[in-house]
């Protein structure tokens, strides 16, 4: 559903110098592959309950000691607490990585460098609204997938926007004369809006959340779709990782529209079992993101930071060209760090990110005709 993140090295190494990349035998995952130590699982572990606690708190005082808080929401406040510790804990082991730890550094480095600010004060919001926001990279592939993504994206921001406010009882909407028409809205106790439910703003404020389904369920169901008929999708996808998250944002939000459905139109016939599966599959869902294909959520963002250091590179003619053909391969900077990081990996090849992925194959190839064919012969 997207691209993998800049902030992770080519999966695919360049050539040894004997032409064929080192792996790890019988078919286990690449030497050099980090794997979590002792000291890293410490570490994020401190971090997550650090984070977990915080968010306690934020929902205690945010919800006015829990005046706020209404406790039939109790079930997606704790999966909230569980999703802040799974994040904080998967985030921390992936900056602990030396890949992502190195490009981690240079990406807020650039976010947060006075001089790039200078030389380009609207570089910044410009990428978050066309990486981030619009995600114009993924039209380059397909401007229907362009168009499905943009639509879980933002039909998942404003169910976010306006489900954990709720959620953590920071947000409240009371009648402001005691059976309505007139409403207002409240966050910490403070009133910010009054309006009228008949009114426009009204009906968006109580089918927000519809909207939002709206929203998810034709791009999920085309991904969805594509992941059944195209047989490129269908090569390396896995059940658990790629359809999984799919049919878990229809069924919320199918069941979403239906308590919607069975307020208005049934008199809340079957209300109660719609609201237990719509419960389960959200709390579900908060759950299974730290751990599944919508991590890459969290990820993203760091991205940003990642093509700024590229941009400004640019901005100054730092580009690298291909030590073989003299293509223009990435910045000079991206590309230094990228072969420190394969030292720090302790791979013996890192000259090999000098070449372009032409050559790479080239010399591949060659290496074959000359040390593997040349044994049948």
């Amino acid at each position: 559903m997207t691209e993998p993140s800049p902030l992770t090295p080519d999966p695919t190494p360049p050539p040894s110098p004997g032409g064929v990349p080192p792996a790890a035998p019988g078919g286990a995952a690449p030497l050099g592959s980090p794997r979590p130590t002792l000291s890293v699982t410490r570490r994020a572990t401190l971090v997550a309950t650090a984070v977990s606690a915080l968010l306690v708190l934020a929902i205690y005082f945010g919800s006015r000691m829990l005046r706020d808080f209404d406790s039939a929401l109790l079930p997606y406040a704790v999966a909230t607490i569980f999703l802040a510790f799974g994040v904080a804990y998967r985030y921390t082991v992936w900056v602990s990585a030396p890949g992502a730890r190195r490009l981690f550094t240079k990406g807020w480095g650039s976010l947060f460098s006075a001089e790039n600010f200078r030389k380009a004060p609207t570089a910044l919001p410009r990428m978050i609204a066309t990486y981030l926001g619009f995600q114009k990279f993924l039209g380059a592939r397909s401007h229907a997938r362009w168009a499905a993504h943009q639509l879980i994206f933002w039909g998942c921001i404003l169910a976010a926007a306006i489900t954990f406010p709720l959620t953590w009882g920071w947000f409240t909407f009371t009648s402001s004369t005691g059976s309505g028409p007139g409403y207002e809205m409240r966050v910490w106790g403070f009133k910010v809006l009054g309006y009228d439910s008949a009114s426009l703003i009204g009906w968006l404020m109580f089918h927000g959340l519809d909207v939002a389904a709206v929203l998810v369920i034709p791009g999920a169901s085309y991904f969805l779709w594509r992941r059944m008929k195209d047989r490129g999708a269908m090569t390396g996808q896995r059940f658990a990782y790629d359809l999984v998250p799919l049919i878990a944002l229809i069924v919320i939000s199918v069941t979403g529209l239906l308590l919607t459905f069975s307020s208005i139109f049934l008199h809340g016939g079957g209300y109660e079992f719609l609201a237990l599966l719509h419960m389960v599959s959200v709390v579900f869902t908060l759950i299974y993101v730290p751990f599944g294909k919508f991590f890459h959520i969290v990820q993203r963002p760091a991205a940003v930071g990642m093509q700024l250091f590229k941009y400004t590179a640019r901005q100054q003619d730092e580009v690298f060209h291909c030590r073989r053909c003299d293509t223009p391969i990435d910045t000079a900077p991206y590309v230094e760090n990228l072969e420190a990081t394969m030292r720090d990996l302790k791979l013996d090849f890192a000259e090999w990110a000098e070449y372009c992925p032409r050559c790479k194959r080239e010399l591949r190839g060659n290496a074959y005709l000359s040390h593997v064919k040349k044994g049948f012969k």
